[in-house]
C-alpha cells in the first residue's frame, strides 16, 4: 500500500502523512512535529527494514546488532535512535520536516534502485525502506569538503529527504552526460549517477583566483551518467554563514559605530 503523503508549503515545506492500519514509518530525532492521538510513537536502535535488526525480544545479539548499528550512525553525525510510528485503529495523522526551512521529497523506491544522499538529507521512511551508511571514498571526501559519509537507501517504499532552499532535478545524460556542482549543493541521486570530485583549474595563478575569490573552493562534484539528481539552491555553509554574519552586532562604540552605519544596521 503507498504511503499517503502530502507535502505542504512553498520553501520551508512539511510532510503531512496519512498513516493506515499496517503501515510503520520511521525517522530520525528532530525530525517528528506532530502525529493525532491515535499514532503510537516508540524509539528503537533500528530502522524497521534493518536486516540486522529484529523486533523486540530478539535476544542479547539482536540488541548489540542494534547498538553498534546506532554507534555508526553516531560517528556519522546522524541520530542514534529511530522513532517508529504506526497506528492500531484507524487513520492517524503524521507532521514530518527537514532542520532548515527548504523544500522536500517524496522518493518511491522500487526495490531494485539505490539512492544516496548528503548527511542529514534523511527526514523519514516506511518500513520497507532500509537505511545504512555509505562511504563515498576517503580521498573524495576529503577533496570535497563535505565530507565521504553518506546515507544509502535501498527496499522498496515511500522515502522521505529534506534540503536547504529550492530543489532542481536534473539527468546529467540531458547535458552532455555530466554536470559539475558546488558539493554543498547536492541532495541526492540514483545509482546510475557516478559520483566523483575534481580540482578547480589548474594550480596557476588564475585558478588560485578562482578557489580563493570564486567562493567555490578548490574542488567540485562531477555527476555523470544517465540518471536522477536532487539540487539545493542554498549550501548549508553558506546559510551557517550568513546566520553568523547577520547575528554579529558591530560594538556601538567608534569605529564599531561607523561599521554600524555604513552596513545598514539601526540597532
Amino acid at each position: 500500500m503507498t504511503l499517503d503523503v502530502q507535502l505542504v508549503g512553498s520553501t520551508t515545506q512539511m510532510a503531512v502523512v496519512t498513516l493506515r492500519p499496517g503501515q510503520t514509518v520511521y525517522c530520525e530525532a528532530g525530525k517528528f512535529l506532530f502525529s493525532s492521538g491515535d499514532v503510537v510513537m516508540e524509539t528503537k536502535l533500528t530502522a524497521p527494514s534493518d536486516p540486522h535488526g529484529k523486533p523486540d525480544g530478539g535476544g542479547l545479539g539482536s540488541l548489540l546488532r542494534g547498538a553498534a548499528n546506532a554507534g555508526k550512525r553516531v560517528l556519522a553525525g546522524e541520530s542514534f535512535a529511530f522513532q517508529h510510528f504506526h497506528t492500531p485503529g484507524g487513520d492517524g495523522l503524521l507532521g514530518l520536516a527537514g532542520v532548515l526551512p527548504g523544500e522536500m521529497r517524496v522518493l518511491e523506491l522500487d526495490g531494485g534502485t539505490t539512492w544516496f544522499a548528503e548527511k542529514d538529507a534523511f527526514v523519514a521512511a516506511e518500513a520497507g525502506v532500509h537505511f545504512d551508511i555509505a562511504f563515498s571514498g576517503l580521498g573524495q571526501g576529503v577533496m570535497g569538503g563535505e565530507g565521504f559519509i553518506l546515507e544509502k537507501f535501498t527496499g522498496r517504499g515511500s522515502l522521505m529527504i529534506a534540503g536547504a532552499g529550492d530543489f532542481i532535478d536534473i539527468n546529467p545524460a540531458d547535458y552532455g552526460g555530466t554536470i559539475r556542482v558546488d558539493t554543498g549543493c547536492i541532495v541526492a541521486w540514483d545509482d546510475r549517477i557516478t559520483y566523483g570530485v575534481e580540482t578547480v583549474g589548474r594550480l596557476n595563478r588564475q585558478g588560485i583566483m578562482s578557489a580563493v575569490f570564486g567562493g567555490e573552493g578548490l574542488t567540485l562534484a562531477t555527476l555523470r551518467g544517465n540518471g536522477r539528481v536532487i539540487l539545493q539552491s542554498v549550501t548549508i555553509e553558506a546559510f551557517a554563514k550568513a546566520l553568523v554574519k547577520s547575528s554579529a552586532k558591530p560594538d556601538q562604540q567608534g569605529l564599531g559605530a561607523l561599521g554600524g552605519l555604513f552596513s545598514g544596521s539601526r540597532d
